[in-house]
């Protein structure tokens, strides 16, 4: 994946993009540097634009498509279409006040994907969360921030929502660690209200819940949080997402992604099956 600290999140189209040039120098045989060579550029430059580093200037791009050997006018001007396209900021752009480069890239991978699978042991995940529930995370993670940017932060969290409103959503599968029920965030009734809005969601076709109880024992993702993205394009490998603090690391590597993947199915095995999340989630709104 692109290295998101060195400006904004390049859009998924624009990481295809990358690849397919890349894809077009091999097969013909060039080097960097004699890509390059034909846009009086760095090397660099090229590995930047394979690797969705930087925008896509058209004149770069068509030049580098005639170097390639594409020689047909309509293959060119279909990929300087979806170039232009590629250019244009994500919707999430307007929320770049709000929004770090590390997890805007993770919100367009997010936009893109047609299957989600994700660990969370300490909160519920944002495209499931209340609004109410919403505003205690963001304060408890954002102590020192204005109330206006809360309160953006809340908007830009329900606007990724509409991700599982579309008529063809991608398949959110997520397993809860028993603490995130457990642990009393903005209070009883706001707890209530999400364990209720996680029982909704229950019902909805492209959403698969778990909870891993702590009877369970030990598991193979006790290290923290972590979530896997699967797209319906064949340029992009599987991702997967480990955030920390002040950061995030995205694993596009096979062997990496891999392990991930391992560790998640064995949790899936070892958590209480999607077949009872809703009573177990049920049973624990009955406690507050």
């Amino acid at each position: 994946m692109a290295d998101t600290r060195a400006g904004g999140a390049p859009t998924v189209l624009r990481v295809v993009l990358g690849r397919r040039l890349g894809d077009l120098r091999r097969r013909a045989g060039l080097t960097y540097e004699r890509a390059a060579e034909a846009l009086d550029v760095t090397h660099a430059t090229i590995r930047r634009m394979e690797r969705a580093e930087v925008g896509l200037k058209i004149p770069y791009v068509e030049k580098l498509l005639r170097t390639y050997g594409v020689t047909e006018q309509s293959e060119i001007d279909s990929f300087l279409s979806l170039a232009r396209e590629a250019n244009r900021p994500g919707w999430w752009h307007r929320y770049r006040d709000v929004l770090p480069d590390w997890f805007s890239a993770f919100v367009s991978l997010e936009s893109e994907s047609h299957v989600i699978r994700a660990y969370e042991p300490h909160y519920v995940p944002g495209l499931l969360q209340t609004e109410e529930y919403a505003r205690a995370v963001l304060r408890a993670g954002m102590p020192h921030a204005r109330e206006e940017e809360i309160e953006r932060g809340i908007a830009l969290r329900l606007e990724r929502q509409r991700l599982l409103a579309r008529d063809e959503p991608p398949l959110l599968w997520v397993v809860m660690d028993e603490t995130v029920l457990r642990r009393p965030i903005g209070g009883t009734e706001v707890m209530r209200g999400q364990i209720s809005r996680l029982i909704e969601a229950c019902s909805m076709p492209a959403v698969r819940l778990q909870v891993m109880p702590f009877a369970a024992g030990p598991h193979p993702a006790m290290y923290g949080p972590f979530h896997i993205f699967r797209f319906p394009i064949p340029e992009l490998p599987d991702v997967a997402y480990s955030e920390s603090l002040v950061g995030a690391v995205y694993f596009d590597q096979r062997d990496d992604v891999s392990a991930f993947q391992e560790a998640l199915d064995r949790m899936c095995a070892q958590a209480a099956p999607v077949r009872r999340t809703e009573a177990v989630l049920d049973g624990l709104r009955k406690e507050l």
